[in-house]
């Protein structure tokens, strides 16, 4: 399982070279391997709104040119000398996550994604001046540390976008107590992260009410995802019925601006915790919360070791996200569909496909 390379050290994939985010093919140095990194021949490759809004510099952050992909599913092709947690054949998953001090507080208590030295696995640099290009590639080298091991249950075409929707959505469930069977809660938008946030709920063995703004989305919400309810945000007469009911809300939506509508679902002490984001401010009188000593928090991805805690349960219980795969000359409409919302709920790039020397069977 080797790889054969025409030019050693070199790497194929797709990037954008200005802001109209076009893909296209692109080759690129493959950073050098160090002891304690791995190869990847990668399979598959999610794609999240982060891809699109870095492509298409909506964040005003590219740096091109950009090999998006931070959802990545690979075979292990070679392991460094110092490598002990995968051999050459192992399959594997590498998030948004390529590097981290290892050393500050965060790092220490297994929060890497707060470290502030975090190197991002495309757009970014490690401090050694080397780019970093995601999984939109025939191969990608990264510590072992920032992979995590792909369970032989899971299928290989629906685990990328678990390594980034997923753990947003999973790690705060578990940090504020929504891991506990009976209570309630509320995924406000059902799109690639409000999605996995209803199946983790179920599985948790949670209530989970969606609250949407979207009347049509109802019959996936409850037929297909095993929501218990639904909820229509503009419905004065429903929104009433559910004042007060839930334990903490899920706020996977970039639109929510109002907050008080939101917090009046909540219980004493409940909690919004925001995983979407907007550059917009957000609007909520202080009031709302200190009558009910209610609060609002954020949370951003995982650690890597409640990642691969999420891959474990996700086997266990049969948790996985509803997928479309396109292939790799496709991706460019793909990528225009997600602008517009035209997917249920997630696109992933067959890549091995794209790279016939990258073929694994």
């Amino acid at each position: 399982m080797e790889r054969e390379m025409e030019e050693e050290g070199t790497a194929h994939g797709w990037a954008a070279r200005d802001s109209t985010g076009v893909l296209s093919p692109f080759t690129f140095p493959l950073r050098a391997m160090k002891g304690d990194d791995i190869t990847l021949k990668v399979l598959y490759c999610g794609i999240c709104l982060t891809d699109l809004c870095t492509i298409k510099n909506y964040w005003r952050n590219a740096k091109y040119p950009v090999v998006p992909g931070h959802e990545i599913v690979g075979v292990v092709t070679q392991v460094g000398r110092d490598v002990h947690k995968f051999k050459i054949g192992d399959k594997v998953g590498v998030g948004y996550m390529a590097g981290a001090c290892r050393s500050c507080d965060n790092c220490r208590v297994d929060d890497e994604n707060y470290c502030p030295k975090l190197v991002p696995v495309f757009n970014s640099f490690y401090p050694d001046g080397n780019k970093t290009y995601g999984g939109f590639a025939d191969m990608v080298v990264v510590n072992e540390h920032f992979a995590v091991r792909v369970p032989e249950t899971l299928p290989l075409d629906k685990i990328g976008p678990l390594l980034c929707a997923g753990i947003t959505v999973y790690t705060p469930m578990k940090q504020h107590g929504l891991d506990q069977p009976g209570k309630h809660l509320g995924v406000v938008g059902l799109g690639g992260l409000g999605h996995l946030a209803v199946k983790f709920g179920r599985a948790f063995g949670l209530r989970v009410t969606v609250i949407s703004s979207t009347p049509d989305k109802e019959k996936d919400a409850v037929e297909q995802l095993g929501a218990d309810s639904f909820i229509v945000i503009s419905n004065a007469e429903q929104m009433k019925a559910a004042a007060g009911t839930m334990d903490h809300i899920v706020s996977t939506s970039a639109g929510v601006l109002s907050l008080s509508p939101l917090v009046a679902l909540l219980k004493t002490h409940g909690k919004i915790i925001m995983v979407g984001t907007s550059t917009k401010p957000m609007e909520i009188p202080s009031f709302d919360l200190v009558s009910g000593g209610k609060s609002i928090v954020g949370s951003m991805i995982g650690g890597m070791k409640v990642a691969q805690e999420m891959m474990e349960f996700a086997s266990e219980h049969r948790v996985t996200p509803e997928v479309e795969v396109v292939r790799m000359e496709d991706v460019n409409l793909a990528m225009e569909r997600l602008e517009k919302g035209d997917v249920r709920y997630r696109f992933v790039v067959d890549v091995a496909n794209a790279f016939h020397d990258c073929r694994v069977d």
